[in-house]
């Protein structure tokens, strides 16, 4: 790719979903039901209900805050505290604290309230989304007009984050080998997974318990009242549009100009949405198999090799990881495993710009034996420091997803058994995707929601944004998402990469910043390049 800098906008501007459950117990969506039925037509998804209009009484106190703005380090931004109940059928039983950011608008034209944005995961961290990339970057007309506003949603970075291992026993839960050859390394990755799950229990047992999507949408709710907005204005990108879509579905009279970009489909089960994701992966890398054929530098094939070629030439690399990993001029002294290099491929998969970034490391580690380059993007998509140390990300996309929606497998009988499934999506990463999704059926806390379609009758118009070889979000479920929200207007992005918005193409972004800044929704079905 480019820098480490550059890789963590991306990745983390639209997290995945069961990839980095891949390796490390949940990025995204390592869940869903452990039976059968899991994995059945979305039809059968009930509609998400909205809430009532009024304000219960007992939830008026946290509706009437008002952010205390301070100074937090950077500049141009304040930052602010606000509470929520920690359980909202029981709001007396204590508060969570959320942490909140804003860059005030710039000017010059009329203020239009505040814009919220989330960079997905779950377990990105909006503020650190706001203050490096969004709070600057977003198009300067955009910032002129709109209070550029963040907040960490619960169990998340600023906002009393889970954690659950510490950074050397990150290391270690981050090279376990997630495509078991035998009994004995099938029990190992089990007791990783368990290890994992513990940790989390051990850290936050009664937040565990309240870290919801669900939730997540009710605190932005309070979020807006306390910025003094009648309706919310807000940008989503990857888990972030199921974030925006769920707000849209419990407050629809509430919900305002919504940007969905890189959207899931939340009426499916976990093990369908790790199946459909696991074929936009398959997607994304035989884009980059037909491009890295066509480059001088390409170490999996000369011109004219078949995807199919690159694929097991690639695969054949990870099993010589498997038995031998290599060096990779680590200060802690880890090596390249076939874990660890799978990461760093799937990573790059994400920005079709970082693909001579990933041919670069490839050929380092491949003919060369240095694992330094595939690390490196690994450790960017783990968000590893320097200095060893994690942010809370992995740990908070496992406590969301694991309370979103029940296991995808209970067993390792019922990965085995669906290994074939995931090895047709794609041949390359299926097999390390299928286990990856067993790591919430060692969850120590029982998930609380279910899969469900989300109408949002009587919302104003929402725009959804699909790219057409998105790796993380299949297009299928953009399209599926629209075709559930009664105002949706389905944007297409006719391209590589995961999400659209802000991303090089002219025609997505002054569509979107036309919709922001004057209500004017695109014409349903329109599709840029």
């Amino acid at each position: 790719m480019y820098t480490r800098r550059t890789l963590r906008r991306t990745r983390t501007g639209a997290t995945l979903l069961a990839v980095a459950a891949l390796l490390v117990a949940g990025c995204s969506s390592g869940s869903t039901t452990s039976s059968a039925s899991s994995a059945g037509p979305a039809a059968e998804a009930a509609a998400l209900k909205p809430l009532p209009s009024s304000t219960p009484v007992a939830l008026t106190p946290y509706y009437e805050q008002k952010p205390r703005w301070r100074d937090c380090g950077a500049p141009g931004f304040q930052c602010a505290t606000l509470k929520a109940p920690l359980d909202y059928a029981e709001p007396s039983a204590g508060d969570v604290r959320l942490a909140v950011s804003r860059k005030k608008a710039t000017g010059p034209g009329k203020r239009l309230g505040s814009l919220l944005v989330n960079p997905g995961g779950p377990g990105g961290s909006a503020i650190g989304y706001l203050q490096s990339y969004a709070g600057v970057g977003y198009p300067a007309e955009v910032r002129a007009r709109y209070d550029m506003v963040a907040v960490d949603p619960r169990g998340v970075a600023r906002s009393e984050p889970v954690e659950c291992l510490d950074g050397p026993e990150t290391d270690a839960y981050t090279r376990t080998d997630v495509t078991p050859d035998d009994e004995r390394e099938t029990d190992t990755l089990v007791e990783a997974f368990r290890t994992f799950a513990e940790g989390c229990g051990a850290d936050a047992p009664r937040l565990l318990r309240h870290v919801s999507t669900v939730e997540a949408a009710r605190d932005m709710d309070i979020v807006r009242a306390a910025l003094g907005d009648e309706k919310l204005t807000y940008v989503g990108a990857s888990y972030g549009t199921f974030l925006g879509a769920t707000y849209a579905g419990l407050f629809p009279d509430r919900a305002g100009r919504l940007v969905l970009d890189g959207a899931l489909d939340p009426s499916l089960p976990a093990r369908r949405l790790n199946l459909e994701q696991t074929a936009g992966f398959d997607t994304a890398f035989t884009a980059f198999a037909k491009d890295c054929v066509r480059q001088s530098d390409c170490p999996l094939g000369g011109a004219g090799t078949s995807p199919e070629t690159v694929g097991k030439n690639l695969k054949a690399f990870f099993a010589e990881l498997d038995a031998r990993p290599i060096p990779a001029g680590d200060a802690d002294g880890r090596r390249l495993t076939e874990s660890l290099a799978t990461m760093g491929v799937i990573a790059a998969m994400y920005d079709e710009g970082a693909w001579q970034q990933l041919r670069e490391a490839l050929t380092s580690a491949m003919k060369e034996n240095d694992g330094s380059g595939l690390l490196l993007l690994s450790d960017s998509y783990f968000e590893r420091e320097a200095d060893g140390a994690y942010t809370n990300l992995m740990f908070a996309n496992a406590a969301v997803n694991c309370l979103d929606l029940p296991p995808a497998f209970g067993s390792p009988d019922e990965v085995r058994e669906a290994l074939p499934d995931f090895e047709k999506a794609s041949p390359v990463f299926g097999e390390g995707l299928a286990w990856a999704a067993l790591n919430c059926a060692y969850w120590p806390v029982e998930a609380t929601g279910e899969p469900q379609r989300i109408e949002a009758k009587g919302a104003a118009p929402i725009v959804v944004v699909g790219t057409t070889r998105d790796p993380a979000t299949p297009y299928r479920w953009a399209q599926a998402l629209a075709g559930q929200l009664s105002s949706a207007r389905l944007l297409t992005y006719e391209g590589d990469g995961h999400t659209a918005y802000g991303r090089g193409s002219e025609c997505i972004d002054s569509t979107i910043n036309n919709y922001l800044l004057r209500g004017t929704p695109p014409t349903d079905g329109k599709r840029c390049s």
